[in-house]
């Protein structure tokens, strides 16, 4: 059948019914590439441009991203500001405020992101993503005023690709 007479048609689903069956299968032993969606990883990841590969929780510490689910149905992807054997606090890289869970509630790990469209990925446990990480999450007392400017700012004049 010529491509030309093939019909795309896209679904989208909500995070509580969706996001389940990825956990199924990161429990499973499975990677899985997710597009985000939201806007709590800002500046660096953006809502429906990048992606991140997510594989089976393993040993998180303080600082790795991670998906979690804060109540439920409710899933998030952030960084793990502070962890200890009964809660893990969690908070965007675009967010003042924290979400709490369980640390049992870590539903998957993140091996790396695909950033801006680009096929290569930038692992989370490269120099690339360390550096950034060690930079931003020392800036939280500036935050605020840094994403104002991005949001109010950059973004008009420099659409994020």
């Amino acid at each position: 059948m010529p491509s030309s007479h093939i019909k795309i048609t896209e679904i989208q689903f909500t995070n509580a019914e969706f996001l389940p069956e990825i956990v199924k299968l990161l429990n499973e032993g499975h990677t899985v590439t997710l597009r985000l969606k939201g806007f709590s990883m800002r500046p660096f990841l953006e809502d429906g441009r990048d992606k991140a590969l997510l594989v089976k929780p393993q040993h998180p510490q303080k600082g790795d991203p991670v998906l979690a689910e804060i109540a439920p149905g409710h899933f998030v992807l952030h960084r793990i500001i502070a962890i200890n054997d009964k809660e893990v606090v969690l908070r965007g890289d675009g967010n003042l405020g924290v979400e709490r869970c369980r640390p049992e509630d870590i539903r998957g790990g993140v091996k790396g992101f695909y950033r801006k469209g680009r096929d290569q990925l930038d692992a989370t446990d490269g120099l690339k993503w360390k550096v950034y990480s060690w930079i931003w999450t020392r800036l939280f007392p500036i935050r605020r005023y840094l994403l104002a400017f991005y949001r109010r700012i950059w973004l008009r004049f420099f659409k994020a690709i």
